[in-house]
């Protein structure tokens, strides 16, 4: 494939709460179907290896990031970029919700959630640490991705910065479930607004993993789609487990960068002088 043309595929799955081995058997099926597709970079949803609604059992579910299962699962298609979500331990009593960048055979990068939410059914904020750092990972050559999971693309200005990375890619593994913040906030209708909106302002490809089925009383609505760089819809999942993939192409960003030119006009010592005022 040409070095301007990047196969992406996003894996809209369920997943057992707390059934690891499970899990990751469902990941390397994925990721064979993947990689038989020619795929370059597979996304999974959020806490993909372990379920959500986790409470007082994360630390059962937690894993380092040098575990040996991830090092299977990336042994798995070496070429492939993958992001799987999981619990990292980082030390005794301290866990993160994070997305784990395998490739090569192993992990190449971790993406801790920034902005951990505490408000209407989520409780992230009693179980996880905040992550302090952007990830920007290379996909190859010419081609490379920011990591935001699901409510730090709630936080504008973390998106913002992400971007200004001037990455090829924004990547966001959701696990979005119906009227979880409240009966009034759709997040069906509202995760659309979101991303298209990112995808657009920014002339940057999305890809969008969400979960799809139940989960002791939550229901995961799927949605899970690719965005090319003006906000159209390239690939949507339908209901269920699926796989969907698209070609996304350097061309079709330089062009909607270059009539939008969000990231170069961003004037960063403008913003951070408004910031230092407040």
């Amino acid at each position: 494939m040409s070095s301007s043309v990047l196969r992406a595929s996003v894996a809209q799955i369920n997943v057992e709460l707390l059934e690891l081995d499970a899990n990751l058997a469902k990941h390397a099926d994925y990721i064979q179907q993947a990689r038989q597709q020619g795929s370059e970079l597979l996304l999974f949803p959020e806490l993909s290896l372990t379920g959500y609604q986790l409470g007082r059992d994360t630390p059962r579910a937690a894993m380092r990031d040098d575990d040996e299962r991830l090092h299977q699962l990336a042994a798995l298609a070496p070429e492939l970029c993958v992001l799987v979500g999981f619990v990292e331990q980082a030390s005794p009593g301290e866990y993160y919700n994070a997305m784990a960048v395998l490739q090569h055979g192993r992990v190449l990068a971790v993406h801790r959630k920034l902005n951990p939410p505490t408000y209407g059914g989520l409780e992230e904020g009693k179980w996880y640490s905040r992550g302090q750092r952007l990830t920007r990972s290379e996909i190859r050559r010419h081609w490379s991705a920011s990591t935001l999971i699901c409510a730090d693309l709630w936080n504008p200005a973390l998106v913002h910065c992400a971007l200004l990375q001037r990455p090829e890619l924004l990547l966001a593994p959701i696990n979005s479930a119906s009227a979880i913040v409240s009966d009034e906030f759709s997040n069906e209708q509202n995760w659309l607004t979101n991303v298209g909106f990112y995808a657009m302002t920014y002339g940057t490809p999305l890809l969008m993993a969400n979960r799809y089925g139940a989960e002791k009383d939550a229901w995961f609505w799927g949605g899970s789609r690719i965005l090319g760089p003006r906000g159209e819809t390239l690939a949507e999942a339908g209901d269920g487990e699926m796989l969907i993939s698209a070609e996304l192409t350097l061309d079709d960003i330089a062009a909607a960068r270059f009539d939008l030119p969000t990231i170069r006009d961003a004037d960063t010592p403008l913003i951070r002088r408004l910031l230092d005022e407040l």
